[in-house]
């Protein structure tokens, strides 16, 4: 088949063949950033002693409890602080029971169009000064960091971890992206335990999948510290873990859900361990129903089930959500979130508390059951309350 050309048209296709891309702005290297904002030696120990906790729980060799607490995503770094010095003051409190974890997510994946967090856009005008956002998100991280509370992110866009990976002591591979072979391969090269999540459908099946390839060795495409294209090479990452977060009919914490992802966990030959999202499609998108899901989580570590390491909260310092108006920051409830809706601080210390107790309560239950007298023992178990339908 031939095709022809009228003159007029084919001078336009020849200067039309990259024609949707704008002019591009040179991104810092990140090592220019790194050498910038330096990570401190209190940051470090932070950073390293979050990455073992958090290790240990999955392992097996500590019976403690994660809690990956904070904001949807972060939008405002002072709101963001100040809740992390109130999280980091609770978590000292209950660090017999529980490895608390502050959620600092930086960026955000979008199902159709919005703000895609302070990285992308951190004035809140639709700028998108990446090289702003990439500042004030380390600078926040390493902020957060000297409170003494170690913290966890969603991985995105596979280029900016090299910017900001080393203040990191969790990390997760969200529900949108969970198939995405791009993500499976920056996990592998992720020196932290990495919580991935099922499908928005709820299938468990790609988590596992995901897990299974992120543990192994990738080479693929991406960038040196220098901001220079590569030839990156990575070793595998052995601590990776699902996270039920629910899917879109359906919530997945139960005992019978547990159950069947540990199933697959033990068929695929992988540690039998994950965390529950007591957000997003677990409390059916309304955040008035986490409590619920961390009622009736507690209720059953304190009678003894296991395979539970960690839970996640959306919280901040003020409960529900706001609509944000681009460019109008001044238009804003401080301490309210700007995407998902999450529960206020005084819930949230209300959650925290109950689940360390309820550890201390599962630690009793083994203890009395090694020593033969379980029905001499009384436990102050947490009333479960009801799930979603």
């Amino acid at each position: 088949m031939t095709i022809t050309h009228t003159p007029d048209v084919l001078p336009s296709l020849i200067d039309s063949l990259d024609s949707r891309v704008t002019p591009v702005d040179r991104l810092f290297s990140p090592a220019a950033l790194r050498e910038e904002i330096p990570v401190s030696s209190t940051a470090r120990e932070t950073v390293l002693g979050g990455r073992y906790g958090v290790t240990q729980v999955l392992n097996g060799e500590d019976d403690r409890l994660v809690v990956v607490a904070g904001p949807c995503s972060i939008h405002d770094p002072c709101a963001a602080l100040t809740y992390a010095e109130r999280l980091s003051e609770l978590a000292r409190q209950v660090s017999g029971s529980l490895v608390v974890v502050m959620r600092v997510y930086m960026e955000k994946p979008r199902t159709r169009l919005g703000w895609k967090g302070l990285i992308s856009d951190p004035h809140l005008d639709g700028s998108h000064d990446l090289n702003s956002g990439l500042r004030l998100a380390r600078g926040l991280m390493l902020d957060i960091l000297e409170t003494g509370l170690p913290i966890g992110c969603e991985f995105l866009d596979p280029l900016t971890p090299r910017y900001f990976a080393d203040a990191v002591s969790w990390g997760s591979i969200g529900a949108r992206t969970v198939q995405s072979q791009v993500h499976r391969q920056l996990t592998s090269g992720l020196s932290m335990p990495v919580g991935i999540k099922n499908a928005t459908s709820g299938h468990v099946e790609d988590a596992v999948d995901a897990i299974v390839a992120a543990s192994k060795g990738h080479v693929f495409p991406g960038i040196d510290d220098d901001g220079v294209v590569s030839i990156v090479s990575t070793s595998g990452n052995p601590d990776c873990h699902v996270v039920l977060r629910g899917g879109s009919t359906a919530p997945n914490y139960s005992p019978s859900d547990v159950a069947g992802a540990l199933a697959l966990l033990k068929k695929a030959g992988l540690p039998q361990r994950l965390f529950i999202d007591a957000s997003h499609g677990n409390s059916g998108k309304d955040h008035m129903r986490q409590p619920l899901v961390a009622a009736d989580i507690a209720h059953r570590i304190a009678g003894g089930e296991t395979g539970i390491a960690g839970i996640m909260l959306e919280s901040f310092l003020a409960a529900g959500r706001q609509d944000l108006i681009l460019g109008r920051t001044d238009a804003l409830a401080y301490g309210q979130s700007v995407t998902d809706a999450c529960v206020d601080w005084d819930q949230t210390t209300r959650m925290i508390h109950g689940l360390a107790e309820a550890v201390e309560a599962g630690r009793a239950l083994r203890r009395a059951g090694a020593e033969g007298i379980s029905s001499q023992v009384e436990l102050a178990l947490p009333t479960p309350l009801p799930a979603l339908a």
